[in-house]
């Protein structure tokens, strides 16, 4: 393996000039009375700094896929941004201020860990897939090395979803996220969700998707779950509404084979509930049985004969612990 030593990432900011070849579309500002570009396309740069966008407040549209960008904080002041696109970075992080317009985000290809720091109102369709696209030595320089610590640079679990309510599609392809936590029933518009190339190892798991609604199509292709027998049958078994699974929708045969299954463990489910009840209803008349016992065992004389006749003798017959021969 090729270990690469420190080295100083030449400083590469963002100028007018370039600025001013990146700029497009002319349109009215809010109020009408002036004209300014909307549109901003910078990719394949190699900008290391974007402090000089935040001047330009009136842009709706931003695309600075591939270049070397680690801070999008310049950001923060574009309040009237609908688009994003930064893949192919250097980000470890997707937090930014909340945007109050943007719609569409794309994090793809970069490092990120975490969802944390994702809370804009409006976003509709969240692209964060394979957010390792190429290594990383310890000082953060660019790996040649094969594959240097996938898993060191990929989203282990997801957080701060909850504020995503008009968010509908969510790619997580190809990232480390062995389980589900983190989605919330706040994302009540989630209707498409790609988490194919994750680490996914249980069915059960995905329970935790019963909490989105609208979810009508999943991929989870290339999961270790998806190798399991009936892998279709029992995702429809947790999630009914699911229209699609992976590349196909449901038959209606798997749909009624699905139901027969789900409630056959319902009623599975309701007997051991019973069953649990009954035992317990046990436990406590042998508490009851013993107490009594106790009590009449402090007797003396004539009387505790007569009680033990009476009493004590025929509840331990009831209860099986003296036989009559």
């Amino acid at each position: 393996m090729t270990v690469l030593l420190p080295q100083h990432q030449v400083s590469n900011p963002l100028t007018e000039d370039i600025m001013k070849e990146g700029l497009s579309l002319l349109c009215k500002t809010g109020n009408g009375l002036a004209h300014a570009f909307v549109k901003l396309e910078l990719k394949e740069k190699e900008l290391t700094d974007i402090t000089l966008i935040q001047n330009f407040i009136h842009l709706r549209y931003v695309d600075l896929s591939e270049n070397l960008i680690r801070d999008l904080s310049p950001l923060s002041s574009l309040t009237h941004l609908l688009w994003l696109k930064v893949d192919g970075n250097r980000l470890t992080s997707a937090s930014m201020e909340e945007l109050p317009y943007l719609q569409n985000a794309s994090f793809a290809n970069n490092h990120i860990k975490d969802t944390s720091g994702i809370n804009h109102p409006r976003l509709a369709s969240l692209n964060l897939k394979d957010t390792c696209a190429e290594c990383v030595d310890v000082y953060g320089q660019s790996c040649e090395a094969d594959m240097l610590g996938k898993a060191q640079n990929s989203i282990f679990y997801l957080e701060g979803l909850e504020g995503l309510g008009q968010l509908t599609t969510l790619h997580l392809r190809d990232n480390q996220l062995e389980t589900l936590d983190g989605f919330s029933e706040s994302m009540k518009s989630l209707q498409y969700l790609n988490i194919r190339g994750n680490g996914i190892k249980e069915i059960q798991e995905l329970s935790k998707l019963q909490v989105l609604p609208m979810l009508r199509a999943l991929v989870l292709l290339d999961n270790p779950c998806s190798d399991e027998g009936d892998y279709r049958i029992e995702v429809l078994v947790l999630l009914p509404r699911l229209e699609r699974l992976d590349k196909d929708f449901f038959e209606e045969e798997e749909r009624i084979e699905a139901e027969d299954i789900r409630q056959r463990r319902k009623e599975e489910e309701l007997e051991l509930e019973r069953e649990r009840e009954r035992e317990k209803e046990l436990e406590v008349s042998h508490i009851e049985e013993y107490s009594k016992r106790q009590q009449y065992s402090n007797c003396k004389g004539p009387i505790w004969d007569q009680v033990t006749l009476m009493f004590v003798i025929p509840s331990l017959i009831n209860s099986g612990s003296v036989v009559l021969a």
